[in-house]
């Protein structure tokens, strides 16, 4: 029996996009507080930025340790106003569209009795990725949702895997599918949480988040669309 199938956000239910992560510093940076201080210089707080956020995934990578936008400017040492990350939230928006194969997966899973989730390791709030599965028409399908933003761990703690298990309200984790593109956070840390993975492969992960462990998959699926099948089988 399968009671709820979870699945990751960017790369999975978004298709893969590179990012000129330069650009996408830049665009954090116009969120920085102005001061009178002469060092103040949009490229400089860019490339503050751009390292604090590899710190902040790096201690994803290696502790499981969750982190906000307002980290990022924490760690960099800067002041900033949530009210000007406007232009870092739509540096982000053509990246965020739902796959078309979402909907009627979802559809099916739910029409099967199957519990529908997400958890994505994340900086960003709620209201973002809500949002998102709103404007395409999705949202009012996932019976469950957890951004790390919101909680102490990120992927692959169990604790992480735990906390959308419960959101979606199915406890037994071997009774549970995680549908991912990366093979440690998503692959490995399902599995290691007693859950079935399934990989999707066609993003290309960053070296510097490629963690210590390469999980093997229980199944791969080269489209959403092939999940219903693998599902079938399983049952």
């Amino acid at each position: 029996m399968i009671d709820a199938v979870i699945f990751d956000w960017g790369g999975t239910l978004t298709r893969w996009h590179d990012v000129d992560f330069h650009a996408e510093s830049l665009a954090l940076a116009a969120a920085v507080v102005a001061t009178p201080n002469p060092d103040d210089d949009r490229h400089l707080h860019a490339k503050r930025l751009h390292e604090a956020g590899n710190t902040i995934w790096g201690r994803s990578r290696d502790h499981q340790q969750s982190a906000t936008i307002a980290d990022l400017f924490t760690v960099a040492g800067l002041e900033h106003d949530p009210d000007l990350l406007t232009a870092y939230y739509e540096f982000w928006v053509p990246h965020t569209e739902t796959d078309p194969e979402v909907r009627p997966l979802w559809e099916w899973l739910r029409a099967e009795g199957i519990k529908v989730g997400v958890l994505s390791n994340t900086v960003w709030p709620r209201e973002w990725h809500v949002g998102f599965f709103e404007r395409d028409g999705v949202a009012h399908l996932i019976d469950g949702d957890v951004y790390t933003s919101e909680i102490p761990w990120t992927k692959p703690s169990p604790r992480a895997f735990a906390a959308a298990m419960d959101a979606v309200g199915a406890p037994d984790p071997a009774r549970c599918v995680y549908v991912g593109d990366r093979l440690y956070d998503d692959v490995w840390g399902a599995r290691n949480a007693g859950m079935r993975a399934i990989h999707i492969p066609h993003s290309a992960i960053p070296a510097d988040q490629v963690g210590h462990t390469e999980g093997e998959p229980d199944a791969v699926a080269v489209r959403l669309s092939d999940i219903p099948g693998l599902i079938d089988d399983w049952r």
